[in-house]
């Protein structure tokens, strides 16, 4: 199931591209109003998921970018073993695998991720974001749908 890894340099290329706007269009921590719980804000995650670890002193820039490459090549291997049959969870490790090199990308090349999704209600607001992450995310949330569907299918036939 290889074959999808087209899906992964579609989420490479575009999260890239996405990122590289936000650079050169967007000022760093300035919101830019899309709608009224939505922004366009450039920020610098040199953290994880959720700024995890973002101030521990650089170490954690090798340390993920070495656990993205892991991951990366994981899911490769996982992606050779699935049968024709398993498109969705194929689907969904490209995309996670995508979102997973756009991300290791920036680390690598910049010690940091960029991200400029901003999503809030009134003074709440959610960790900003990027494509990379949104891939991951839904990538995630089909291998979980995906599974539930598949036990449920194996419950109907006992």
């Amino acid at each position: 199931m290889l074959k999808w890894t087209w899906l992964s340099v579609i989420v490479v290329i575009l999260d890239q591209l996405t990122k590289n706007i936000a650079l050169n269009v967007l000022e760093p921590y300035q919101p830019v109003a899309v709608m009224p719980v939505f922004n366009w804000t450039l920020m610098f995650n040199t953290g994880a998921a959720f700024s995890f670890l973002h101030d521990a002193g650089g170490w954690q820039r090798w340390f993920f970018a070495l656990v993205a490459v892991i991951v990366s090549i994981v899911i490769i291997a996982w992606m050779k073993r699935l049968q024709d049959n398993e498109k969705g969870q194929a689907i969904a490790l490209a995309m996670i695998l995508g979102g997973a090199v756009g991300n290791v990308i920036d680390r690598l090349y910049l010690g940091h991720v960029i991200d400029f999704i901003d999503v809030y209600y009134k003074n709440a607001h959610w960790p900003a974001f990027n494509l990379a992450d949104s891939a991951i995310s839904l990538g995630v949330a089909i291998i979980v749908i995906d599974s539930l569907r598949q036990m449920r299918a194996e419950k109907k036939q006992d």
